[in-house]
């Protein structure tokens, strides 16, 4: 007897402690859903401590760390990636409190370091590019490029270091007069070759003639108070000249040709690497206002190169940084609420609708069934309770009191993120399958065809994004359902779909919310059955009738709000605006205008030689820093 009792003290024991096990796994699997992942870990390690025989513990203990672990893991790689350093180091290292021997946790560890320590050289190398220590910050960023060649701030602000630090192909030179002070000059037909050389020995410039250059050509100038650099420009346009600067003391004269063009302006390649604009649609701009013929474009990389002058670059470049916007983007948060009412009410007494006597004779048989309208003369005699029979519609009597409220609420909310005039849509329902039969003449081959109808909620949105960080929106909703399937003969089905649709276009602010509503559909429906005569009593009458009344109502609302994402970033007032040359050539500003000193800046007199002497014919060359004027030496400023 004692054996027996102790097995049975054992198996009850094993039982309720089987019990425990199960309510604790059963606790920490609702911490592990509720987000408490520590304190399930930490409850199961302290009953794996008090009972390190149990296989359950330890299981359930490894399965909810290494889910933990796998999610800490993926959630540290995403914050890292978003530069969000001290949570991601924060989730590694509870990684490590659990397992240690994780070499991806480790890892993370180092390498969320190696991105703080990079970002902090980064951002050292951007301010000294702002006092333009360019090559301080070079070195700066080969440091972090040979540790992470794919860090992409260093990558950017490598590139715009080159971009600014690298020497165009060809280089824009321009005169240096040594006139710091405007001139004024009067000289009335005389040789062209003479008014060059008194602007040389006034200017310390050098002039070299093209042979195309006629030695007898004559000009007229009449200037007061003018640059050196303008009264260049001004005989170069009235005599259909064109010069090339070789350096900043001289340049060569050759006439305004086309074929002097081509042999002594120099062109240059460029490629363009665009980044949001249409590449077709940038070549087209350039060769509409530079006159551009040799452009090749690659619509793969987004790739434009052309050769031109360098001052037709520089244009391109100016056009191209106008241009080559990011497109904006809206995020469009929809609401689509639809509120269903329905009420239903059966009420009264439903009596039988017809009753009927019949007659039913001529049986030819004891105990047969005789025929209804049929009455032997013997029968009719005998009157046999068996000849009438008295047929009511079931049931005979129905009572009805029955009713029903119901409201549905139906709440969609998507959210679209979707470039400025493009379209979005969003389909939220079931695609209906619609088969359609095609036979032939003979009725010998009958084939089948499967298309979809859509059923539900579609809406299509189209934003149009204001300079004013305003949004239009084209709106389109429809909401619709089966009302009612038709079978046909053939075996097929046709589908009435009832259906609620509305197009719009309104323009809103940034996070302002706009509601759409009254898309209703009200149906209120009554049906009366009574007793004739009875039933159309006033109070008696509702004990004699049975009514059936149903109302159903919906309503669509929809409710959007839209957030900019990314707006239009305009343009500088440098950059829509440039001078562009003339209609016949783009090589320099407008005739007159005022030099800026980048484009035509004085420099002082290197001590040398003295100047040869005027022609006898022309004393008017003056020294520098005076005024030139005819047949009377120098007029001192």
């Amino acid at each position: 007897m004692k054996p027996s009792k102790t097995r049975y003290a054992a198996l009850a024991l094993a039982l309720v402690a089987a019990c425990a096990g199960d309510v604790l796994i059963r606790d920490t699997r609702q911490l592990m859903s509720e987000g408490r992942t520590d304190e399930a870990l930490a409850s199961l390690e302290k009953a794996m401590r008090e009972d390190p025989q149990n296989h359950g513990y330890r299981s359930e203990y490894f399965r909810l760390r290494d889910f933990a672990v796998a999610q800490w893991l993926v959630q540290a790689d995403a914050l890292r990636t978003a530069v969000q350093f001290e949570p991601a180091e924060e989730l590694y290292r509870r990684v490590l409190k659990y397992d240690a021997a994780s070499s991806r946790a480790t890892q993370g560890l180092a390498q969320t370091d190696l991105d703080k320590r990079h970002r902090g050289l980064v951002a050292e190398a951007e301010k000294l590019v702002k006092v333009e220590k360019y090559r301080d910050a070079r070195e700066l960023l080969a440091t972090v490029l040979a540790e992470n060649p794919v860090q992409r701030e260093a990558r950017q602000l490598q590139r715009l270091i080159e971009e600014r630090t690298t020497k165009p192909a060809i280089a824009l030179l321009q005169l240096r007069s040594s006139v710091t002070k405007p001139i004024s000059l009067e000289l009335k037909d005389v040789p062209l070759r003479t008014v060059f050389d008194v602007i040389a020995r006034a200017a310390n410039l050098n002039f070299l003639f093209d042979k195309d250059v006629r030695a007898d050509q004559r000009t007229t100038i009449v200037v007061r108070d003018a640059q050196v650099e303008d009264v260049i420009k001004l005989i170069l346009a009235t005599n259909q000249l064109e010069q090339k600067v070789l350096n900043e003391t001289t340049a060569l004269i050759y006439p305004n040709t086309p074929q002097k063009l081509r042999e002594y302006q120099d062109l240059v390649v460029k490629s363009f690497y665009v980044a949001n604009a249409d590449v077709r649609q940038t070549a087209n701009l350039i060769r509409t206002i530079l006159k551009t013929r040799d452009i090749f474009i690659d619509e793969k990389l987004n790739l434009l190169v052309m050769k031109d002058t360098p001052n037709a670059i520089r244009l391109a470049e100016k056009l191209i940084a106008a241009q080559d916007i990011a497109e904006p983007e809206v995020m469009l948060e929809v609401e689509v609420l639809e509120v269903g009412y329905n009420k239903l009410m059966a009420l009264g007494i439903q009596f039988p609708g017809s009753a009927a006597v019949s007659l039913v004779g001529g049986a030819t048989a004891a105990g047969g069934t005789g025929t209804p309208g049929v009455v032997t003369l013997p029968e009719l005699r005998s009157r046999n309770e068996e000849l009438v029979r008295l047929t009511f519609t079931d049931p005979l009597f129905l009572l009805s009191l029955r009713q029903t409220d119901s409201r549905t609420n139906v709440l969609a909310n998507p959210r679209i993120r979707v470039r400025n005039k493009e379209k979005a849509k969003i389909h939220i329902g079931d695609r209906v399958p619609v088969i359609t039969t095609t036979s032939a003449v003979s009725g010998g081959f009958v084939s089948q065809s499967v298309s979809y109808l859509d059923v539900g909620l579609q809406l299509e949105v189209e934003p149009l994004i204001y300079l004013e960080d305003d949004v239009g929106i084209k709106i389109g909703l429809e909401v619709s359902s089966i009302t009612n399937t038709i079978p046909q003969p053939g075996g097929g089905l046709v589908y009435q779909i009832g259906t609620r649709k509305t197009n719009t276009v309104l323009r809103l602010r940034d996070g302002e919310t706009q509601i759409l509503a009254g898309l209703i559909t009200d149906q209120d429906q009554r049906n009366a059955t009574r007793v004739p005569g009875i039933g159309e009593l006033p109070v008696l009458g509702r004990l004699f009738s049975s009514t059936n009344d149903t109302i159903t109502k919906t309503e669509i609302v929809l409710l959007i709000t839209p957030r900019l994402m990314r707006t239009i970033a305009r343009p500088d007032a440098r950059t829509v605006e440039f001078a562009a040359g003339t209609e016949a050539s783009s090589s320099g500003g407008p005739l007159g205008g005022t030099a800026s000193p980048s484009s035509f800046a004085p420099i002082q007199p290197q001590p040398g030689p003295a100047l040869s002497p005027a022609p006898a014919a022309l004393p008017g060359a003056a020294l520098p820093g005076g005024t030139i004027v005819p047949f009377g030496g120098v007029q001192p400023q």
